[in-house]
């Protein structure tokens, strides 16, 4: 007899060797599932994560699922026993006791990923691991207009990093913001689709990145869209620059449908 538990979590992934569980590493499916096992007596609990974030990624809103073995525990209580066992840069926000039908990977409607640039001159040592680095002259109406040629369905391998397991680079944009924080000096870049590829965003967030500092054409996303090549986009912003901002489970509401407007 097992529960299943939702919960949605937040962590630094500075000390992270990412999510998935790696032998010899630090990660974040690791410390849970060491957590589990203290509170099962020795039995391992399968952690089921809804992406799997590389190392130096952080999540504000990631979401897993277990199968917890034996008495039903409250969800408020599971996420309070959990929190007393994380370590300092890992805490759980949210719990539910869901169907045995739910994945949290397989369940998804969609996702929200940002990524933040520091655009001061010199990197600054208390964001370092929270920011990429940019200090380069940017126009944000060029990048704006190039990402319009994101949105929609399109296939994606010039923007997957090699290493990826996925065949099939088809996914969906619905929303592209880009924002600036002219006080902090910050470039801010919100994605929201219906799955991303290795590295995907951070490959986007370089080549959005080359067109406002005008080293790539504005309307040059289509021709590389077109490529399916790798080669055609080398550029990855750094890891540290990048979060999992929200996972949809139910429809991703309209108004981050920019797939959906007509002209």
């Amino acid at each position: 007899m097992t529960t299943r538990y939702k919960l949605t979590m937040a962590y630094d992934g500075h000390l992270f060797h990412g999510f998935q569980i790696q032998p010899n590493e630090r990660t974040v499916q690791g410390v849970i599932e060491e957590a589990l096992k203290k509170m099962t007596k020795g039995k391992r609990v399968v952690v089921h994560g809804s992406g799997r974030t590389d190392a130096g990624v952080h999540a504000k809103g990631q979401v897993i699922h277990f199968d917890y073995p034996g008495k039903k525990i409250p969800a408020k209580n599971m996420m309070l026993a959990l929190n007393a066992l994380m370590p300092i840069d890992t805490v759980f926000f949210d719990s539910e006791i869901v169907d045995s039908n739910f994945h949290v990977q397989y369940s998804t409607k969609g996702k929200w990923y940002r990524y933040i640039v520091d655009q001061h001159r010199f990197t600054d040592p208390f964001n370092r691991f929270y920011t990429g680095h940019y200090p380069y002259p940017l126009n944000i109406q060029l990048m704006q207009k190039a990402a319009k040629d994101l949105i929609g369905e399109h296939d994606f391998t010039s923007f997957a990093a090699s290493g990826g397991q996925i065949v099939d680079k088809v996914r969906t944009i619905y929303y592209v913001n880009i924002t600036s924080d002219p006080n902090n000096k910050k470039i801010i870049f919100d994605f929201i689709g219906n799955g991303f590829l290795y590295n995907m965003v951070r490959i986007l967030v370089g080549t959005l990145l080359e067109i406002g500092n005008k080293k790539r054409p504005v309307d040059d996303i289509p021709r590389v869209l077109a490529a399916k090549d790798r080669q055609e986009v080398r550029t990855t912003a750094p890891a540290s620059g990048l979060y999992l901002q929200h996972v949809f489970y139910e429809d991703v509401p309209k108004k981050y449908r920019l797939d959906l407007k007509k002209d």
